[in-house]
């Protein structure tokens, strides 16, 4: 039933977690260079969100569409908001740990398990939020290796954003990012499997959007966010510079 995939939205949804992944790693290794307390907690904040919600929600739901299920399905529109902000509010948090004055080892861990987190946290919501005529059970292993790969691979990523200098080694490290989101992503799909009922779980009390218009909308808003982060790090890196 779930055993298909179409290649080419596989391959739109790994694209759309790399550029949302060096648009954010753009802003966050800079974080430290800034003068003002204000534009660090802005580069912080879209950092966030183009990490959050440009890689890893958006390639999420690509990464759903591109499931060939063929059975009827929609998404919870609250759930679905939820893993949102469950995928910003851990970037966030993580990069603000990471974005200090002086990189170490030592916050580059506990970044590491934020954005795994981040990563983690949005799928398993996405995929509470799927309603549909089947129930899914999780094989627990797999779920552990899901997690520990965007762990991992966050790690591996952020550490060669602030190792490695210029705009092709900040792409390097954002491919790396994006094998972090899809590497869970797809890792935690074979985790699942699916026992088919005959009644489709009701919305909550914002209804219900289905997965077409769902993951039209997230290619649209991820685009958009990935554009915004990346205008607000051309701003930031071309300001006059004012000292506090």
């Amino acid at each position: 039933m779930f055993d298909q995939y179409s290649l080419p939205l596989v391959v739109l949804s790994y694209a759309i977690s790399v550029l949302g992944s060096f648009a954010a790693l753009q802003l966050v290794t800079g974080i430290r260079e800034a003068i003002l307390k204000a534009d660090r907690w802005r580069a912080i904040a879209f950092a966030g969100l183009a990490m959050g919600g440009g890689a890893i929600w958006s390639m999420h739901f690509v990464g759903m569409l591109a499931l060939e299920s063929h059975m009827p399905m929609s998404y919870d529109v609250f759930k679905t908001l939820l893993s949102i902000v469950i995928a910003v509010a851990a970037c966030t948090a993580g990069l603000a740990i990471l974005g200090a004055r002086r990189f170490t080892l030592e916050k580059l861990m506990p970044t590491s398990v934020f954005m795994g987190a981040a990563v983690a946290g949005m799928h398993y919501m996405g995929m509470d939020a799927m309603l549909m005529p089947a129930e899914i059970e999780y094989d627990l292993n797999i779920l552990i290796i899901s997690v520990l790969i965007a762990v991992a691979a966050s790690f591996a990523a952020l550490w060669m954003a602030f190792h490695l200098h210029g705009s092709w080694q900040k792409f390097g490290s954002a491919l790396v990012m994006g094998i972090a989101v899809c590497g869970m992503h797809y890792t935690g799909m074979a985790a699942a499997s699916y026992q088919h009922t005959d009644t489709v779980p009701e919305s909550g009390f914002l209804g219900a959007l289905s997965s077409e218009y769902v993951s039209g909308a997230t290619v649209a808003i991820s685009l958009g966010i990935i554009a915004l982060a990346l205008r607000v790090n051309h701003w930031y890196r071309n300001r006059p510079l004012v000292p506090a």
